[in-house]
C-alpha cells in the first residue's frame, strides 16, 4: 500500500514538471466553439479588446463578432468583399474605432461598434493624400498621439506611419534577418512609452523600434526552450512592462520581461482546456486576464496569469 501511494505521488509530480497541461488551472473561462451562430467560430484570426473590457474577433468566415467580455455576442457583421482572403489583424484607436487589417484586399478598414464602415485607407479607394499602396497588411496599431501603423508582410516587409490626417509620415524595413529587417511581420504593439514591438514570425524574434522606426533591440530565436519561440503570432503588453508572445508553432504563450528574460510558458499542442492548436493572437483586457485565440480549436481561451 506505502510503494502504491508513492507511485501515486510521483505520478502527481510528473503532471506538475514538464509534462503537465500546462495552463489549465488558470483558465477561467473558454469562449466559443465552432459554428456560424453569434458567438461561435470558424478559426478566429484577431482579437481586440475596447476600454469597457468587450471584444472584437474576426474569423475565417470575415466575420467580426463584438462579444462580452465573458462571451456574449452583442452584434456582428461581414468585411465587404472576401472570397480572397480574410482579415487577420485588428485595433482599436482612441474614439474607440475597430481598426481592421483587410489583408488580402491591400486596406484598413474602419468601422463604428455597429458595423458601419467609415473610412478605408489603401486599396482602390486610398484616403486624403496616403499615396501608393500596400501589400499584405497584417496588422495595424495607434500610438499615444494617434498615428496609425500599418505592418505589411509577404508582398513587402515593412511598417508605415500615417499621420490622423491620412499623411504617409515614413517607412521602414525590408526583407531579411539583419536588424530592422523581417521575415513575415504578423503583429505589433506599443508599450506605454511608444516603443513598438513588432512580431518577426519566421525570423522567431521579437523587434522594439521608437516611432520614427529607429531599432532599439531584439530577443528571441527559433526554438521551444524558455526564450526562444516558435512562429510568434502575436504580443500583448501588461501594465508591469512585461510581455505576451503567441507562439503559433509551439502552440503556446510565453511571458518575458522589459529584457526579453523568459518568465514561464503556458499551453502545450491538444485539444484540452489550457492546451492550444496553433493559436492565432491574444489580447489583455482592462483587468489584465489574458484572452487567447486557441484558432484550430475554435475558441478563445481567458487566463488569470496573476
Amino acid at each position: 500500500m506505502r510503494w502504491s501511494i508513492l507511485g501515486i505521488l510521483l505520478t502527481l509530480l510528473s503532471l506538475v514538471g514538464c509534462g503537465r497541461r500546462a495552463g489549465d488551472d488558470l483558465i477561467d473561462r473558454v469562449i466559443g466553439e465552432q459554428g456560424l451562430m453569434p458567438g461561435q467560430f470558424n478559426k478566429p484570426r484577431a482579437i481586440a479588446i475596447d476600454r469597457d473590457g468587450s471584444l472584437a474577433v474576426v474569423d475565417f468566415r470575415a466575420m467580426i463578432q463584438w462579444l462580452t467580455p465573458d462571451g456574449e455576442p452583442i452584434t456582428q457583421w461581414q468585411t465587404p468583399t472576401h472570397q480572397f482572403g480574410r482579415p487577420s489583424g485588428l485595433g482599436i484607436d482612441h474614439s474607440g474605432r475597430l481598426l481592421v487589417a483587410d489583408s488580402h484586399y491591400h486596406r484598413v478598414l474602419v468601422y463604428d461598434r455597429k458595423g458601419e464602415l467609415l473610412t478605408t485607407y489603401g486599396g482602390d479607394e486610398g484616403t486624403g493624400s496616403l499615396v501608393g499602396r500596400f501589400g499584405y497588411v497584417a496588422d495595424v496599431e495607434v500610438d499615444s498621439l494617434g498615428n496609425l501603423y500599418v505592418a505589411e508582410s509577404q508582398n513587402a516587409e515593412r511598417i508605415s506611419k500615417i499621420s490622423p490626417g491620412a499623411e504617409l509620415l515614413t517607412s521602414w524595413g525590408s526583407l531579411g534577418s539583419e536588424p530592422g529587417q523581417f521575415q513575415r511581420i504578423r503583429a505589433m504593439v506599443f508599450g506605454p512609452d511608444d516603443r513598438l514591438y513588432v512580431a518577426d514570425a519566421c525570423n522567431h524574434r521579437i523587434q522594439i523600434f521608437d516611432t520614427n522606426g529607429k531599432f532599439l533591440s531584439q530577443f528571441g530565436r527559433a526554438g521551444s526552450a524558455p526564450g526562444e519561440m516558435m512562429y510568434p503570432y502575436d504580443l500583448a503588453l501588461a501594465k508591469d512592462g512585461t510581455l505576451f508572445v503567441c507562439e503559433y508553432g509551439n502552440s503556446r504563450v510565453q511571458r518575458f520581461n522589459s529584457t526579453g528574460e523568459s518568465l514561464g510558458t503556458w499551453g502545450r499542442p491538444g485539444r484540452g482546456v489550457g492546451e492550444f492548436w496553433n493559436p492565432w493572437a491574444l489580447a489583455l483586457d482592462p483587468q489584465e486576464r489574458l484572452y487567447v485565440v486557441d484558432s484550430n480549436n475554435h475558441r478563445i481561451q481567458r487566463l488569470l496569469w496573476k
